[in-house]
């Protein structure tokens, strides 16, 4: 018969595995650590590698980037094209639209893509994806997110710093340097995140305390102010910090009741569905809504609106200032038409119907007349009021496949190149022919203004013709 006690210690010695067994293990995870060492120090190199095999495979596009100018705008009254160049593509983003493009205000190359759906009926995972035009085959940075990405914003100061807005409601903060981690900061409903989609994200200059904080529009309603303490509460996805927040402004719209006998007033919540900060204002900002108004806003008043414009029948899905005129902004919308505005006035200075949905419109960066919009057709249509006040310069399809929607644009802020997404996951970045971006002539022994005042004289005058 066996004994117990040395069946026990036999057990014993199994489960316990001896120092043997520990020595085993320190090795195996030294080993690991070894491994993961040699894998990071070839990283670098192998993206090196990896772009100058890119570069010499795409090297006529190279080319066309830099030198290319279209010899044909020559025999052209003033119209001009757009030249494709290099198409931005993710595998996992072939279902999902593109939500939202910012290129970073350092690197002039590298540009941000949000990825989500339109289609509510259909949401699944968001991804933001970070793309330079020195590797258009793969992004250099990806980040997959639990909801799908509406809006992106990158901060113009910290370039590394990517604030995000989800479909779910919540707002986050990205660190691309610690592209690993996952989000820095996440909105909860402890933290009081949005009840519905965030429409725009936008960073703000620093608060008293040097906090980073930025703005939020959402279809509940709010437009909300976030700021990012260090070392606060732990919240969603184990973020090691905390966000503060309070509403800027709950968007009230007023109507009268329907029976006239007892006259009341029924108070219900805009949509937000877009804003934007003036340039030199900084309390003062735009917001557009789902009813197409467009409410001008201050924010040390946050009950009340500094006025309106009734400035479309269907929702509006982009409001900007002017880069260089102060009073000048634009809307686009869902009604087909894009409008130019001035602040102090109730009616738009110039409306234009592109015959499709606009999805965006963008000013361009180095002329305060030129500006861009996107529609649903596939169509890019480019304006210059200085050249032509009431036509674009360019209606170019840049679609390949049919039925393919345009959803977003973005002018880069130092080459003449806009780059465009859709509704099937695809970035696309076209060159602007040199019709597109000319320069006012300089009048011989004239001294005339250079720089910003030019712009601003220069939309002066076309806003004087037209009263």
């Amino acid at each position: 018969m066996a004994n117990p006690n040395k069946q026990e210690k036999t057990k014993e010695k199994k489960v316990a595995g001896g120092p043997k067994y520990e020595g085993k293990q320190k090795k195996k995870s030294s080993h690991a650590d070894t491994l993961n060492d040699d894998l990071s120090r070839f990283a670098q190199p192998i993206k090196i590698l990896e772009r100058m095999i890119n570069q010499n495979t795409h090297d006529e596009v190279a080319q066309d980037f830099k030198y290319y100018e279209d010899p044909s705008d020559e025999y052209r009254d003033q119209n001009g094209t757009l030249l494709p160049l290099w198409n931005f593509t993710f595998e996992k983003a072939r279902k999902l639209a593109v939500t939202a493009l910012c290129w970073s205000p350092r690197y002039n190359d590298l540009f941000a893509v949000g990825h989500g759906s339109y289609d509510f009926m259909k949401q699944s995972n968001g991804l933001i994806c970070f793309y330079t035009m020195k590797n258009p085959e793969y992004p250099e940075y990806i980040f997959e997110t639990d909801s799908g990405v509406l809006s992106l914003d990158l901060h113009p100061g910290l370039p590394h710093m990517l604030c995000v807005g989800f479909y779910d409601g919540s707002v986050g903060v990205y660190n691309i340097n610690q592209h690993k981690s996952g989000p820095l900061y996440m909105s909860t409903a402890k933290t009081g995140k949005h009840t519905d989609p965030v429409w725009e994200v936008r960073w703000q200059p620093n608060d008293l305390d040097a906090n980073l904080n930025f703005f939020s529009v959402s279809a509940d309603g709010r437009v909300t102010s976030w700021t990012l303490v260090k070392e606060g509460v732990g919240s969603m996805h184990e973020c090691p910090n905390d966000m503060g927040q309070f509403d800027a402004l709950v968007l009230k719209m007023v109507t009268s009741s329907g029976d006239s006998s007892e006259p009341s007033q029924l108070i219900t919540l805009d949509c937000g569905t877009a804003f934007d900060f003036h340039r030199t204002l900084p309390h003062l900002f735009l917001v557009a809504t789902e009813e197409g108004m467009v409410y001008k806003c201050s924010k040390a008043y946050s009950s009340q609106y500094l006025g309106s414009y009734e400035a479309h029948h269907m929702s509006v899905y982009r409001v900007a200032w002017n880069h260089f005129h102060p009073d000048i902004f634009i809307t686009c919308s869902a009604d087909w038409t894009v409008k130019i505005w001035d602040h102090n006035k109730k009616d738009p200075v110039f409306m234009y119907d592109l015959g499709s949905p606009v999805g965006d419109v963008a000013w361009a960066p180095y002329s305060s007349t030129v500006f861009a919009a996107v529609t649903a057709d596939g169509r890019v249509h480019v304006y210059d009021l200085s050249v032509n006040k009431y036509e674009p310069l360019c209606n170019q399809l840049v679609t390949a496949k049919k039925k393919t929607k345009l959803t977003h644009l973005a002018f880069n802020p130092k080459y003449s190149i806009i780059i465009v997404g859709d509704d099937r996951g695809q970035v696309t970045s076209l060159k602007l022919s040199p019709n597109l971006r000319k320069k006012p002539k300089e009048k011989k022994g004239l001294d005339q203004p250079k720089g910003p005042e030019m712009e601003v004289r220069k939309l002066e005058k076309i806003l004087s013709l037209v009263g």
